[in-house]
Parts: structure tokens; sequence; C-alpha cells
């Protein structure tokens, strides 16, 4: 019986979906929607980042208006950092070390996004069409997966994971120095403040809805009612993991928006208003 999927003369012939044995649909797809709106949108919010993130790694400059730190250069771990009473100042690399201090760091968050199972979906389907979107060949003659280098790598997302938990801690501990004044006094709260907060808790709230801290916290237990505790953990990331495309945008934009703030008052546009 003809199901309409037979090979024909006209059907064309490749890699990938246009093999030999595959359906002979000779269009592309069949979608008739404005499918090219989503991955063309995360390209777009992904790529701005990029710039942007680059500019101001490279920049070396306008990172610190007291008590706020820039979340790009934070723990400073170079000898050329800024001095920071209290701050996250570690001379770890000395004087060798020339360029920007946020270059050492930043491996760390960014290698954690950069595996993210969510960020692997939007950048290969906004930048490598694999594939572009649902029901949507992708253009590729053949796919390996992650099966090869490089893309074999992001296997290390579990390990990556490890080092955002400690960086997450320095930027808590950021957050809470940011209640002081220029003078680094106690008992005031300023609209950096309040930027410092909301990033801290999107941060944390995009680092623990991970796929990597759920199996961390219960993947492996085969008997839930023997460890009540690690159970409701489980769930609560659960819960969160859930919107965790939601976390990863929202966290992704107000780390963004922190360090854009910060060098908004560093480079002297306007004093951080204070509400006491």
């Amino acid at each position: 019986m003809a199901t309409g999927t037979e090979p024909t003369g006209t059907a064309p012939r490749g890699g990938g979906v246009r093999a030999p044995g595959r359906a002979a649909i000779a269009a592309p797809h069949l979608r008739t929607d404005r499918w090219w709106l989503a991955p063309a949108a995360t390209a777009a919010g992904l790529l701005a980042f990029v710039v942007y993130s680059t500019w101001r790694a490279f920049a070396n400059t306008h990172y610190y208006a007291a008590p706020y730190v820039s979340p790009f250069y934070s723990p400073c771990l170079a000898e050329n950092c800024r001095t920071m009473r209290a701050g996250p100042n570690a001379d770890v690399f000395g004087s060798w070390w020339g360029i920007s201090p946020a270059i050492i760091i930043l491996i760390f968050p960014l290698g954690f996004r950069l595996t993210c199972y969510y960020y692997r979906k939007a950048y290969y389907r906004g930048f490598w069409a694999s594939p572009p979107a649902c029901a949507v060949a992708e253009p590729h003659g053949k796919y390996t997966g992650e099966t090869r280098f490089p893309l074999i790598l992001q296997n290390i997302h579990r390990y990556f994971f490890y080092a955002a938990i400690p960086v997450a801690g320095v930027l808590t501990y950021d957050t809470v120095l940011a209640f002081r004044d220029e003078h680094y006094a106690w008992g005031h709260m300023g609209l950096g403040s309040l930027v410092f907060l909301v990033n801290i808790v999107l941060i944390w709230a995009y680092t623990v809805s991970c796929h990597s801290c759920r199996h961390i916290v219960g993947g492996k237990l085969k008997h839930f009612s023997r460890h009540p505790v690690r159970y409701r953990a489980w769930q609560f990331v659960g819960r969160l993991n859930a919107r965790h495309m939601q976390l990863a945008w929202a966290s992704l934009l107000s780390v963004a928006l922190a360090d854009f703030y910060v060098y908004l008052v560093a480079s002297g546009v306007f004093d951080d208003p204070r509400f006491f």
C-alpha cells in the first residue's frame, strides 16, 4: 500500500534525513508557523551577552565602586586587582598576570553555563541549527552528538557545577558587603544593594535547579522512604528544575545588569541612590 513516503526520482539525496531509506519528502519542513523566531531570538540574546561580557572582561576598569564589586571580577585573584576593603581579594596570581583579572574567574561560571543542558539546546539550535526547531531538519549531513571532540567535553558539566558553588558563595558574600555605604559603614542600603540581592537569588536558583544538582541530591536513591530529607530536597530541586530555562535567562540578565550597574557607578555616570 502506498504511504506517500516511497522514494521518488525528484527527491533530494544526501546524508542525515536525506539519506537513502528515509522518508522521501522534498520540502525542507512542513511547518507553516514562524518557527525561526525562537532560535533567532535565542541566538541574538546569547550573542549580545557574549559581546557585552567580552568587553567588560577585557576592560579591566570600572569594576569596583565601594561597596559594590562586579560579579564578573569576583573573586579577584590577581595582584593587579583594585583594593577592596574586606572584599574578595586574594593575591593568588602574582605580578606576572598582566591582563584583566576577570579572565581568571569567569572560566568557571561561563563553563558551567556553556555545558548546561538547557544552554546546549539553546545554542545548538540558535547557532548550529542542530536542529533549528522541532520538525525542522538540520542541514548537517551527519550527526555524532557529543561523542567526539570537542562536544564530548560537554560531559564535564557536573565538575563545573562543583566549581560554580563556591563562586556563588563568594557572590553571596559580596551581596552581604553591599549593605554598607561608600565609607564601609554597615546598616545601609542603596539601589545597588537591591540589584545585588536580586542577582544572587537568581544565581542560586539557577545553580541549584541544575540537572546535576538534582542528580546529586537524590538521583542515586533507590528508596526515597529511607531518606526523607534528601527526598524533600530532591522534590524542591525538581520544582526548580522545571523552570530551569526561565532561571537561566533571568540569571544571565541579572548578572549582566549587576555588572553594568557597578560600571555606571564606578565611571561616575550617577551616584548610587541610598534608601537609608
